[in-house]
């Protein structure tokens, strides 16, 4: 390996921490304001399933969070399956984070339980788990399909997320965002294909 790719390399990956590092301090900024300066009032900017005020949580609920263990709960996964995301090009992160907010969210809205209100990252987590299960088959590059095999040993059985399970935590939003991260992968491999 030259000194150049090197250099490239090292670059990628400080613009990847910067980047995965900048969204996790942003998630903790907003928990620490909303607890400590509002009494957990930010929390009415997430999804409100079919209230058409609601719909702004599909920007702001990954942003927030049900107190300090549910944020820690999201952080380590978001960390890993982000920068796997980011691995092949660090561009896939922001498609299949955009993808992934819109379908999970719009998921949500509509399906969510009535007077219930969806906060939380996990919808990008299960985004990010979708997407990197399914890139391999949609893909067919061994990189890919090494990475699916991976991501699928690691953290193959959040997938049983997508299922009603336990009460006050969003099914809905793992489910969709879910299938918006298998979206993104099918995108973005007939985007590759195609150029």
């Amino acid at each position: 390996m030259t000194r150049q790719e090197r250099k490239s390399i090292t670059s990628e990956l400080q613009t990847q921490a910067i980047i995965l590092g900048g969204w996790v301090a942003l998630m903790w900024i907003v928990e620490l304001v909303d607890i400590f300066v509002f009494g957990r009032k930010l929390d009415l900017y997430g999804i409100l399933p079919r209230n058409p005020i609601g719909l702004r949580g599909i920007l702001f609920a990954p942003f927030l969070h049900g107190g300090f263990s549910h944020l820690i709960s999201n952080t380590i996964p978001f960390l890993v399956l982000g920068w796997f995301v980011m691995l092949q090009e660090t561009s896939d992160f922001f498609v299949v984070t955009s993808i992934t907010m819109l379908v999970g969210g719009l998921g949500v809205w509509l399906l969510g339980a009535p007077n219930s209100v969806h906060i939380g990252a996990s919808v990008l987590i299960f985004g990010y788990l979708g997407f990197l299960l399914f890139r391999g088959f949609f893909e067919r590059n061994l990189p890919s399909i090494f990475l699916s095999i991976l991501v699928g040993f690691l953290y193959g059985g959040l997938v049983w997320g997508v299922l009603p399970s336990q009460p006050h935590v969003s099914w809905q939003g793992h489910l969709f965002g879910f299938i918006g991260g298998i979206l993104a992968a099918r995108l973005l491999a007939k985007r590759k294909l195609s150029s």
